[in-house]
């Protein structure tokens, strides 16, 4: 008999601790969306567009660039200024971080730090955690 309360107290106590505990659940958090560039610091602005299963709660530049966006949306066009480096441009603060693999972005143009605008090859961007 005691140990069939013993056994109850153990599974209750189980049952109790994973209360709450949704590791399953959405995870709010940050994506990146990285550059791909063969001329890194060179380029002064970029503009792109970020496609996903819900619109970013916030999209924030990294230090020494600028971000602008006239809406968030499940498509988002963005326009980064500043000297753009290879890696990070842009963070998107999401309601899901786990859906990572269905946002996706795509060049629409770069231009060099004077204005003109470059041919795409050798660039691509990728939203990763």
């Amino acid at each position: 008999m005691i140990r069939r309360h013993l056994a109850l107290l153990v599974i209750a106590i189980a049952g109790a601790a994973s209360c709450g505990d949704d590791a399953t659940g959405p995870r709010a958090g940050t994506l990146e969306v990285r550059l791909t560039t063969p001329n890194a610091g060179v380029d002064g602005a970029i503009l792109f567009v970020v496609t996903g299963p819900d619109a970013p709660v916030a999209v924030i530049a990294p230090a020494g660039l600028r971000v602008f966006t006239d809406r968030l949306g499940t498509t988002t066009e963005m326009a980064v200024t500043g000297a753009l480096p290879a890696g990070a441009i842009a963070r998107i603060q999401v309601e899901d971080v786990g859906r990572v693999g269905e946002y996706a972005a795509a060049i629409q143009q770069v231009a060099a730090a004077d204005y003109t605008l470059r041919p795409l090859g050798g660039y691509a961007l990728t939203v990763a955690r």
